[in-house]
């Protein structure tokens, strides 16, 4: 505007007298010059070069997810924002209508869906935005996409594991390979471990569990999860064995010559053990004894050889129980005085009673003339071999 008066004010200037051409021209030149300087200066202030006041974060992202990248600029005018991966131009919505990447009003890019293949990876890598206007432009922080991943197959399946009660149990696992890397949790007959319990570690990918009891057997799976999801292993069993145990132990016995004795022993353990008797220093009388189901141990007709410890053995394939017992064997002998009938004229054996005057307890003797004799108390059947 100033620039079409020009001309008229030199004019009116010379035509006036008030002053010479040369000097109006520079007055005027000089003021004009110091209005445009003021007009420069007041763009000065109001416009700005563009300056990043939201740089993107790195992203990690599930394949077929839709992703934003974020970035803010400022400026005046408004910059303009473009996108670069791996230092190449992204190509937008902008660009191309059918792109599944778009750029947002503010600035960030969005993506539809990340795609990602065993041999096309074109969302994966690292991005960064860049704001220009007339006055320069501004670079972002890098940001990287990655894609989360996690494969179906375990590195290592738990295995079975037996171990005995009051044992530690550990079992082990590695999870598929995955990004980020899988975390590990475990469950036990479908439902989920309670690692607060203070016998119970899960570290890496070993469960560990000491002092195992019969109630921490069943069937246990290991379980690796990221942010795609969760893969299971195969099931391991973990069995709690339980070493022999008596419910009830054989008691020591005082028993008179030709009688029968029992002695009971009932154990326990898993897997159920098997139950022997044995004789210290000795076998057991063949012919006089016998083993029931329960597995008390009888023996008939008690003598003095059958005296001495008797123990009973319970084992399993985890351990081994022992229990004794010791057996007396006595007989009493002393002043008799015995009435004796005989059962039959030609039989060789007479019975009757006899009645100890002074009962004293004694072994019998080995001669094989003498009468065998078995008393109780003070009074007895008797009888005499010839």
């Amino acid at each position: 505007m100033a620039a079409r008066w020009m001309p008229l004010l030199l004019l009116l200037e010379v035509l006036s007298g008030a002053c010479r051409p040369g000097e109006l021209q520079g007055r005027y030149t000089s003021g004009w010059r110091w209005k445009g300087d003021r007009i420069r200066s007041r763009l000065r202030q109001e416009d700005s070069p563009p300056r990043i006041v939201e740089h993107p974060s790195d992203l990690i992202v599930s394949k077929g997810e839709p992703a934003t990248l974020n970035c803010k600029a400022e400026g005046r005018p408004s910059p303009t924002v473009e996108w670069y991966k791996d230092g190449e131009r992204v190509e937008t919505d902008r660009d191309n209508p059918r792109s599944q990447r778009m750029l947002l009003p503010s600035g960030s890019l969005f993506f539809l869906r990340i795609v990602h293949g065993r041999r096309s990876k074109p969302d994966e890598g690292s991005y960064v935005c860049v704001a220009r206007n007339y006055l320069g432009e501004a670079v972002s922080h890098n940001a990287s996409l990655e894609v989360a991943l996690l494969r179906d197959d375990f590195r290592q399946n738990p295995a079975d594991v037996m171990v005995a009660a009051g044992e530690p149990a550990v079992l082990e696992c590695m999870p598929p390979r995955g990004h980020p890397e899988p975390s590990i949790s475990w469950k036990k007959d479908s439902a989920n471990i309670d690692d607060r319990d203070e016998r119970i570690t899960i570290r890496g990918g070993k469960l560990m569990i000491t002092n195992a009891r019969k109630g921490d057997a069943g069937k246990y799976v290991c379980v690796g999860t990221n942010m795609v999801g969760e893969r299971e292993s195969e099931i391991a069993e973990l069995t709690v064995l339980e070493r022999p145990s008596f419910m009830k132990r054989p008691g020591s016995q005082v028993v008179l010559v030709d009688q029968s004795v029992e002695f009971r022993c009932e154990a326990r353990g898993d897997p159920v053990p098997t139950v022997r008797w044995r004789k210290e220093d000795g076998d057991l009388p063949k012919g006089r004894y016998e083993i029931r189901e329960d597995h008390t141990l009888k023996i008939r007709r008690l003598t003095s050889a059958d005296v001495g410890s008797y123990t009973c053995m319970a084992e399993n394939m985890v351990g081994r129980a022992e229990a004794s017992a010791t057996l007396t064997v006595h007989v009493v002998s002393g002043k008799l005085k015995c009435f004796l009938s005989p059962i039959h004229p030609d039989a060789m054996t007479e019975t009757g009673s006899c009645h100890s005057t002074t009962p004293s307890i004694l072994l019998p003797s080995p001669s094989s003339h003498q009468s065998a004799l078995m008393f109780q108390l003070s009074r007895a059947t008797v009888t005499k071999g010839h």
